[in-house]
């Protein structure tokens, strides 16, 4: 026969009302109570019944993750931060991605109904219009890079375009004039705050020099493309950055296939310092973005949300992006600060 929470309670000579009270974390038992209750649970190996605990507490004890993709170093990294960050509460993690498509977000987002307690949802394709009619009602949510947010949505976002500037700053710095820029996705927000910066740097610090933007798709074979037009430009720029670090990758890897050394003939920088940014040759000046820890925060401010509704949804953050140069840039200097312009 199973194991229940009567059995518990009658080996650690308390009430059924204090078991449970334990199980749900609540505070209000002593703590030589709580040992003892915890100790028949082990010995018992008493498994709690999630669907009665939800019936009780009226949670899923889930919270949801909306994702733009799956793919990639970035969204390993999220992924990785929000688990963690998870697990440590005791929560399951039920991932969704929606492939930078609003029709498969808004069936995600219902397929969550009823499902989770809570909800982080990073959807930079996403306008105001699209979040009132499908964010889910009375589910505690966090939007993650998401532009146009609700006004009673916490969101958590990214310095882009201050990140942005201080690359070119920082390339403009080591004496470098032509700065070619590698764009994201047309209708991404990243993508485009980050090139808003790359655009507003070059106006600030370099006024004589043309814009030069290539198209890109935020993965490393659109960065392989943009290289190659790069190696065929006349003059050739003296420095690129590219809208993240895949693309700097796969642009990296077309410049060394044509002969062209990096950082002696052109300079490379990127955007996020995945893990893979430190392990290439050379190893990849770019802007850190913490991103595991982004998801880290999203869930701590998720949580919060759900244990106290009373206190409202409305909280905005944004994070500070920090410049990390390495040897793809010909500079191994300390960390420049974004403009004072840009503090947040």
């Amino acid at each position: 026969m199973s194991v229940t929470i009567k059995d518990v309670a009658k080996e650690a000579h308390v009430s059924v009302a204090s078991v449970s009270r334990v199980l749900n974390g609540r505070e209000n038992v002593n703590e030589e109570t709580r040992k003892r209750i915890l100790a028949a649970v082990r010995r018992l190996r008493y498994i709690p019944n999630g669907a009665a605990r939800s019936l009780i507490t009226r949670r899923t004890e889930t919270l949801g993750a909306l994702l733009p993709d799956l793919y990639g170093e970035f969204f390993s990294e999220l992924i990785r931060g929000i688990d963690i960050a998870a697990r440590a509460k005791g929560l399951h993690l039920l991932v969704s991605s929606s492939h930078g498509n609003a029709d498969e977000a808004a069936v995600a987002l219902r397929a969550m109904r009823g499902k989770v307690d809570g909800l982080l949802v990073m959807s930079p394709y996403a306008d105001a219009d699209f979040l009132e009619r499908n964010l889910l009602p009375d589910v505690p949510t966090v939007l993650i890079n998401t532009p146009h947010a609700p006004e009673d949505c916490t969101t958590l976002s990214v310095d882009n375009r201050a990140g942005a500037y201080a690359v070119v700053e920082h390339l403009a710095g080591l004496g470098h004039r032509r700065i070619a820029f590698i764009a994201g996705p047309e209708d991404n927000h990243d993508a485009h705050s980050r090139r808003e910066g790359y655009v507003q740097a070059m106006h600030a610090l370099l006024p004589d020099q043309p814009v030069q933007i290539l198209k890109g798709e935020f993965t490393d074979s659109s960065g392989y493309r943009a290289g190659l037009e790069l190696v065929k430009m006349s003059p050739r720029p003296d420095a690129v950055f590219a809208a993240n670090d895949m693309t700097a990758i796969g642009c990296l890897s077309a410049l060394l296939e044509a002969g062209v050394r990096v950082p002696e003939d052109i300079a490379l920088a990127g955007f996020d310092d995945i893990p893979l940014a430190r392990y290439i040759t050379p190893t990849l000046t770019t802007v850190r973005v913490h991103i595991a820890e982004l998801g880290e925060k999203a869930i701590q401010h998720l949580t919060k949300m759900i244990e106290n509704p009373e206190a409202g949804q409305r909280d905005h953050r944004v994070l500070h992006a920090e410049l990390v140069p390495r040897a793809s840039s010909g500079s191994s200097a300390p960390p420049v600060r974004p403009p004072a312009a840009y503090a947040s």
